[in-house]
């Protein structure tokens, strides 16, 4: 699935890969960890503006299958604020109908964080406001990977014949429209395997600024940015129109 041909609107599904948190530690002296508390709370700051624009996906990028190459601590206090955002902001999903999705391979998480991933999916299951999709021990790899083994048994281990649609209904969130916009900050021009499969025709929009620094402002001039963009699909456009 993909966003509107013209690509003028507000997005509707929005993936970002929040990058710069230990930069932005070091910058102030301070250790890795402060930043990626700062960057959490960056990411309820662009959660709220998000959800007011209208926008109706947002995939956020919040530890990847790579990620687990980090220091023990550092992993494990990511954890710890993984943990802290599902169990203390159930208020704020509800005040704003946010409804809480995961993408990832929760068989690799440790067990109380893939519990309290269930949970939040649970709680906020009928919420009908914006959908956030948290991205944990995500990767795009290893989500086709994943999708592969699904689709194979499926079919009794037969992948003859397999079609795109196929693998797209084996994903790990196959109803989510594939996005429309990727956002990355801290300047770094790379995909990082995120959203792989789904993102082929996003457009990319890449910030210098640093992940804990967003505000809803710097939102806003992305969505600017990719209102002006004419999106193509590997198409011609002709007045408006796909050739």
């Amino acid at each position: 699935m993909t966003g509107g041909f013209s690509g003028r609107g507000i997005p509707c599904h929005l993936g970002i890969i929040m990058d710069g948190n230990g930069r932005w530690a070091r910058q102030r002296g301070m250790v890795r960890t402060q930043g990626h508390l700062e960057g959490l709370k960056a990411a309820k700051r662009i959660v709220k503006a998000a959800s007011d624009m209208g926008i109706k996906y947002l995939t956020l990028y919040a530890f990847s299958t790579e990620n687990w190459k980090r220091a023990a601590a550092e992993v494990g206090f990511i954890m710890g604020l993984v943990k802290q955002y599902l169990r203390d902001e159930m208020d704020f999903y509800r005040e704003n109908h946010i409804r809480i999705r995961h993408a990832g391979d929760t068989a690799g998480l440790p067990q109380d964080i893939a519990l309290d991933i269930a949970k939040a999916v649970a709680d906020t299951g009928e919420f009908d406001g914006m959908q956030v999709i948290l991205a944990i021990n995500y990767g795009g790899r290893d989500e086709l990977v994943r999708a592969l083994g699904r689709l194979a048994a499926n079919r009794g281990g037969a992948l003859k014949g397999v079609t795109e649609r196929d693998i797209a209904a084996c994903l790990d969130n196959p109803d989510v429209p594939d996005p429309d916009l990727i956002i990355r900050s801290a300047g770094e021009y790379r995909m990082s395997n995120f959203l792989l499969w789904e993102g082929a025709y996003a457009e990319l929009y890449v910030s210098a600024k640093l992940w804990p620094d967003w505000t809803g402002a710097d939102l806003t001039k992305a969505i600017a940015e990719y209102r002006n963009r004419e999106r193509r699909f590997g198409g011609v456009v002709v007045n408006g129109e796909q050739q």
